[in-house]
């Protein structure tokens, strides 16, 4: 049977991009996604307040979620049925999807998908910006008027750029960062991180780098200013208008990611039967709608957080 469910979806227009080439080592990878790169539309001078495109409301549509008969008397999906259903949302174009999920205690795979593959993760890049500035700075500390914590905040909830990039500049650059994210075990081949907000086209990461440094902060003391800087499913930053009257609806903390082709998703999702879960959902398809990779993200996390545990 089918269980429809209403939610408002949305729509990122566009995002600022860097005209730039990928390096040799990801171009049999990547290339054949992005056969034309876009011209250069940064702004001129950078200003505190160019977050990520502001979403859209556009009219109701429903989302479908697969949940197959109950069996011994349970309701909802077995976690070993996750995987057709997932299989299902991004058929036919799945070489352009790289999805992880794992439950966070035990890392128990729920679905993986092209999981060690390169993905251009647009503003995902700033999941890995704003970890590394919490390893090396306190959440106090000071960036001009402002705290750190303020900085990581803004950066993440509205997905501003340029404080991205400032705090990139801040902690010491990339060489500073990467080897902050060593530290919490983030293979530095699993990514390549050439700005602090995601902008340009040459940043690469796997969906497993992204889950390595969502579980790792976890358990750091910065533990609880990361994960109040994500956005919040239907109530906060740019997750504020997705999900809303769905299971997701204030129970998925996660950072988005808008570039022409690219949309992204990673973050938590408190989960009634699994706990705590770990996410990271890149799609990388220039040829199809930013709309539509929106809707099918969704579903993805959706059809992940109505599933349950076989009996």
């Amino acid at each position: 049977m089918r269980l429809t469910r209403s939610w408002l979806p949305t729509l990122a227009i566009f995002a600022t991009t860097s005209l730039t080439t990928i390096n040799p080592s990801f171009a049999n990878e990547l290339q054949p996604l992005f056969d034309n790169p876009e011209p250069v539309f940064d702004n001129p001078e950078p200003v505190f307040n160019n977050p990520e495109p502001e979403p859209v409301s556009i009219p109701n549509q429903p989302i479908e979620i697969y949940v197959p008969p109950p069996e011994n008397n349970t309701a909802g999906s077995c976690a070993a049925l996750i995987q057709p259903a997932i299989d299902n949302i991004i058929t036919p174009h799945q070489k352009h999807w790289g999805i992880l999920v794992e439950k966070l205690d035990d890392g128990t795979v729920l679905y993986t998908h092209n999981a060690d593959r390169h993905f251009i993760p647009a503003s995902n890049n700033k999941l890995f910006t704003t970890a590394a500035a919490l390893q090396l700075k306190s959440a106090q500390s000071k960036i001009r008027s402002k705290s750190l914590q303020s900085w990581v905040n803004v950066t993440n909830i509205r997905s501003n750029n340029y404080y991205a990039d400032i705090l990139l500049r801040h902690i010491g650059g990339q060489q500073a960062a990467k080897n902050a994210l060593g530290k919490l075990g983030v293979d530095p081949s699993d990514y390549r991180q050439v700005d602090g907000s995601g902008l340009s086209r040459r940043n690469v990461a796997t969906p497993r780098s992204l889950i390595t440094t969502l579980r790792a902060m976890y358990y750091t003391p910065q533990r609880d200013v990361f994960y109040a800087s994500l956005p919040v499913a239907g109530s906060t930053g740019t997750l504020r208008n997705r999900m809303k009257g769905t299971p997701a609806q204030g129970t998925v903390r996660a950072k988005t990611g808008t570039l022409r082709g690219v949309r992204a998703l990673s973050g938590y999702m408190k989960h009634p039967h699994f706990g705590m879960v770990v996410f990271s959902i890149l799609a990388n398809n220039p040829n199809v709608s930013g709309s539509s990779l929106i809707r099918s993200i969704d579903k993805i996390v959706l059809q992940v957080s109505t599933t349950r545990p076989c009996q």
